[in-house]
């Protein structure tokens, strides 16, 4: 504690320097990580929508968003098949 009462006056504006270039780094670094996940598609708003909804929806936006549905199923059986693989080497691994 001491060691901050002899610093000279005007320090802290380092201090939040250093913050704020945290802060800008986090945020660049976060959003693009969400642009590599496809964060920012605009379709995610369908996958909510199951077959029960198609008296609510248009033909066109019914069909979209079945689509949309399927192509996250996907995504989703590739991503749960990767990650058995990679348990799997895992355990192998560990054997």
């Amino acid at each position: 504690m001491d060691f901050l009462n002899n610093l000279e006056d005007g320090w802290t504006i380092y201090l939040w320097l250093v913050a704020g270039a945290g802060i800008i780094i986090a945020a660049i670094v976060a959003i693009r990580w969400a642009a590599k996940n496809e964060q920012f598609d605009e379709d995610i708003k369908y996958v909510v929508f199951d077959e029960d909804d198609k008296d609510k929806m248009s033909d066109e936006e019914f069909k979209k968003a079945m689509e949309v549905n399927k192509h996250q199923e996907e995504l989703r059986d590739k991503y749960l098949k990767e990650e058995a693989e990679k348990r799997a080497e895992a355990k192998k691994k560990a054997s």
